[in-house]
């Protein structure tokens, strides 16, 4: 596979056309990923009897004897973690981002996130170049980098502070007691108030979140960032994907980075014939400790004709049905890994969905003058179609208060149904860009969109709380994000990482071992 992100030749389009059109597997199962392992443990199978031949195992072929540092593995105990998850999408209209495009107003979140899903849709032209030739993967490298800059360029600690103590004060009371009471707490941490919204009214709840909010809403931040250790709040890319003009990376906590195993990728086509790639899916199957999570990201059929919204629930349907995940051999006690969406303890599907209002919806402008959202929604054809059961049944969404994402004149806050006067040209506005989510111990505390005039789409972004099952185990293969790097640098470092690969290294006489299972 090509290390680099540039461009392929045109003169090799002619062999990349006819795989693409026998839909002939290309690579669909690799990666790039921030992959660094250090400190690894060799573990080591007693060889029954074959004096000093052994097999190094893989670290999760569990079910077996090991010995690693001179004694037995002990049995893993299961224990829970809290992380808060940002997930974003953007349509970025074919457009290449420009090296000063702030992301800051798209990733900002009402609380520091501990891993981040980032879905794109175009971001290169869906002409025919791009979807019959070679793949640009110029675009992609230019968004990593800058999303890389914008989530480790933090400001310093002490930047911060001052920052901080700054708004404290400004909000001192004049009270002697009350003084010291704010000094000792002068903020709850976000989550410690997600645990307190099962104990008190809704009312008061809603309240303590708005002034405990507040400091965000002018762009300070909080106490709990203000503590974490400056390299934990570096991130390191886990995996990224691209498929013509779709693409998905997940970045996670450098300190989560080494809990993180499975890394796998499945891409469907469902564009030209149904299997090309301008329009479709990419999933992203990890492990983050003892929990699974899918990330998918779709850009669906287009359209607001009628019956458009059928071929969408028919996307749904293959995307679903098509996406697999292939692992290679595991230990005879360990769960299986999980090879489709459905397998997943928890699954996020973010994208352009590209479902519109549905007709009949004559009075949409003056509902816009308006801020109207609830009754637009009420022709929204996503929740029409869920509602009868004929898609995403059984996923959840969150409440929706912003208005629609699409469709906006470039550069502009006018939506083209206001300014357009081809009726060929109008396009009703619409929530096209979505964020849904399937599984237990996920909890939904933002869901909202962004305000970029990048694209004829604005971003949309929800913040989750995430319950995360551990394992304490203390033999793991220490997993830990490079040095970190800018520009060119950065991209030359990440290395790739292939599925499929060979996982256990057999040293001579190894077969004899394994079929003597009588000794086990």
């Amino acid at each position: 596979m090509r290390t680099d992100m540039g461009k392929v030749s045109k003169f090799s389009w002619p062999k990349v056309v006819v795989r693409k059109w026998l839909n002939i597997p290309t690579g669909a199962d690799e990666f790039h990923s921030d992959y660094d392992i250090h400190g690894k443990v060799d573990e080591r199978r007693k060889s029954c009897s074959d004096e000093d031949h052994y097999v190094f195992v893989p670290e999760d072929f569990s079910g077996w004897l090991f010995e690693a540092a001179g004694g037995i593995k002990p049995p893993p105990v299961t224990d829970s973690l809290n992380l808060r998850m940002f997930v974003g999408t953007w349509n970025v209209g074919g457009k290449s981002p420009h090296h000063g495009l702030n992301l800051s107003d798209w990733l900002r979140s009402p609380a520091p996130a501990d891993i981040y899903v980032l879905g794109f849709q175009e971001i290169v032209p869906l002409n025919a170049g791009n979807v019959l030739g070679a793949e640009d993967n110029g675009p992609a490298a230019q968004w990593l980098s800058l999303i890389r800059q914008a989530l480790n360029s933090n400001p310093s600690d002490l930047e911060l502070a001052q920052r901080y103590d700054i708004a404290t004060e400004a909000r001192t009371p004049s009270s002697p007691q009350l003084e010291h009471q704010a000094s000792v707490k002068p903020r709850i941490s976000f989550s410690n108030l997600l645990s307190m919204e099962d104990e008190i009214d809704k009312e008061d709840f809603v309240t303590l979140l708005n002034s405990n909010s507040s400091l965000y809403e002018e762009g300070l931040a909080s106490p709990t960032c203000l503590s974490d250790n400056p390299k934990q709040r570096r991130f390191c890319l886990a995996a990224s994907k691209q498929m013509v003009g779709l693409f998905l990376c997940v970045w996670v906590r450098a300190d989560l980075y080494q809990h993180i195993s499975n890394l796998k990728v499945s891409c469907v086509g469902r564009g030209i014939m149904g299997y090309l790639g301008n329009k479709g899916s990419i999933s992203i199957s990890m492990t983050l400790h003892q929990t699974t999570f899918c990330f998918v990201c779709t850009h669906l059929t287009s359209g607001e004709k009628e019956g458009d919204e059928i071929r969408r629930n028919s996307d749904v349907a293959e995307i679903l049905k098509r996406t697999k995940f292939s692992h290679s051999l595991r230990g005879f006690k360990e769960p299986p890994p999980p090879q489709t969406i459905f397998d997943h303890d928890k699954i996020i599907w973010l994208g352009d969905l590209n479902y519109r209002l549905a007709a009949g919806c004559a009075d949409t402008y003056e509902l816009l003058k308006k801020n109207d959202w609830q009754t637009l929604l009420e022709k929204d054809q996503l929740r029409l179609e869920q509602r009868a059961g004929r898609v995403f049944k059984g996923w959840e969404e969150g409440r929706i208060y912003f208005a629609p994402t699409y469709k906006y004149l470039t550069d502009s806050d006018d939506y083209v149904v206001q300014t357009s006067k081809s009726k060929e040209k109008r396009r009703n506005p619409a929530w096209c860009d979505r964020i849904l989510w399937k599984g237990e111990g996920l909890k939904q505390m933002w869901y909202s969109r962004g305000e970029s005039r990048f694209s004829d789409h604005r971003p949309v972004y929800s913040l989750f709380s995430v319950q995360v099952n551990l394992a304490k185990n203390p033999n793991y293969n220490a997993r830990s994000c490079p040095p970190t790097l800018s520009g060119k640098s950065a991209l030359a470092s990440a290395c790739v990482a292939k599925v499929q690969a060979e996982e256990l290294l057999l040293i001579p006489r190894v077969q004899s071992c394994l079929n003597t299972t009588s000794r086990f």
